[in-house]
């Protein structure tokens, strides 16, 4: 049976534990979505813009390339936040410092 741990840590940590193995749910990830989100938002509005004129339209087409490569990159940075796998023996040794 897991042992769920939820400390009032401030950072929004949840930790799960499952014998030697912790899943460890925190709001870096919710961070780095919210990021990823905006950067996309970023490239498709310039890519947009650019192409407004012949001269910049090869920029835009990059841009709309990277913000495409940035949706495919949201299901996997969800992923990662619901699958945080650590030793429970490496827990002690966490920092509080953000990965």
């Amino acid at each position: 049976m897991p042992n769920i741990n939820e400390p009032d840590d401030g950072r929004g940590t949840l930790t799960v534990t499952f014998g030697h193995e912790e899943l460890v749910l925190r709001r870096r990830y919710e961070i780095l979505s919210i990021g990823n989100d905006l950067l996309i938002a970023l490239w498709f509005v310039a890519g947009s813009v650019l192409f407004f004129w012949e001269s910049t339209a090869t920029v835009g087409t990059w841009f709309f390339l990277v913000g495409s490569l940035q949706l495919a990159a949201r299901p996997g940075i969800r992923l990662f936040r619901r699958v945080h796998l650590r030793r429970v023996a490496g827990a002690a040794a966490e920092t509080t410092r953000d990965f």
